[in-house]
């Protein structure tokens, strides 16, 4: 199981004291057995949100391939064109592939007589 992120702990905790204090005070209850009660409803209030909070995605260079060789299977709009760029190719009228073509000096700095 995962180690649960900052975001899920504090929207946990947060879930759990706001839920406590929220169904006490509308309860009104003033027994051990009320607050144990309350006090449990209100944990497992928490941890269902804490669970529920999504995960954010890893964006890595092998997310990136695998997104676009994805929505290339899956018909994206860009057809084939796109799903060449995507896997490093090159292809007429795709735009700027993923890697910049190599630049000599002279393209860099034209002399000028």
């Amino acid at each position: 199981m995962p180690r649960p992120t900052a975001a899920q702990l504090a929207y946990g905790s947060a879930t759990v004291v706001v839920s406590t204090i929220a169904m006490l005070l509308l309860s009104q209850t003033s027994t051990g057995i009320g607050v144990a009660v309350i006090s449990a409803a209100a944990l497992a209030l928490g941890l269902l949100v804490a669970l529920t909070v999504p995960i954010p995605r890893r964006r890595g260079r092998h997310a990136a391939r695998r997104g676009g060789a994805q929505a290339a299977a899956a018909g994206s709009p860009g057809g084939p064109a796109a799903a060449s760029a995507a896997r490093g190719g090159s292809a007429a009228g795709a735009g700027a592939s993923r890697v910049p073509e190599p630049r000599t000096a002279s393209a860099d700095h034209p002399v000028h007589h």
